[in-house]
């Protein structure tokens, strides 16, 4: 038998759990594609519009700084949360702050989208190669007592091969927490930006 293994043979060697971990492999770097796509075509810069509305405001053309935001693209996140803002902006000062966090809550509800997915499978995928490992353990020694010549190959065998689900599903945990918490922190510095945002222009608007 040769000293290396390739990725099929190590999947074989984990047994039917593999099947379940490969299943988690492929969930978490779908989601983690997929978000890296969505919020990379969703610009999640609020200083630019943001100031360009402080302009407008500071000249009183409240009129054309909604116009301005309505024009704005799909992918521009913050217009609608600054809109939202400004369009409630005659009922007062408490009203159009919790306009524009109501909309802010749901334009990040939409970027988080899946990040809990990625959380579930960095606990579920080390804990299904533990009982993976913990199957194969039962099995190594289930051989073990079976065997008429008990070896240190014999034993060494079996719990290596065991061991290969709980490795593989660290790896998948390890992924998945990285890619969250990337993901994450962008979605956490938009965030910190919109609500500035809001503080900023309230006072153009009392």
């Amino acid at each position: 038998m040769e000293n290396g293994f390739n990725l099929i043979e190590l999947f074989k060697l984990g047994g039917p759990f593999m099947w379940v971990l490969l299943a988690f492999s492929v969930a978490t770097v779908a989601i983690t594609i997929e978000r890296c796509v969505y919020l990379s075509w969703h610009n999640c810069k609020a200083h630019p519009i943001s100031d360009k509305i402080k302009e407008y405001l500071r000249q009183g053309k409240q009129d054309e700084a909604e116009k301005f935001l309505q024009g704005c693209r799909r992918n521009q996140t913050i217009a609608s949360i600054l809109l939202a803002l400004l369009q409630n902006a005659k009922y007062g000062e408490n009203r159009m702050e919790r306009a524009a966090e109501s909309e802010a809550q749901e334009r990040l509800r939409r970027m988080e989208n899946g990040f809990n997915y990625l959380t579930a499978l960095s606990s579920l995928a080390p804990l299904t190669g533990f009982l993976g490992t913990v199957s194969g353990m039962i099995g190594a020694f289930r051989s073990i007592a079976e065997a008429t010549d008990v070896n240190a190959q014999l034993v060494a065998g079996g719990i290596y091969e065991a061991l290969i689900t709980t490795v593989f599903g660290l790896i998948i945990a390890i992924t998945a927490l990285v890619a969250y918490n990337l993901l994450i922190q962008r979605v956490d510095s938009f965030s910190a930006e919109a609500s500035k945002a809001i503080d900023d222009l309230i006072p153009e608007l009392i």
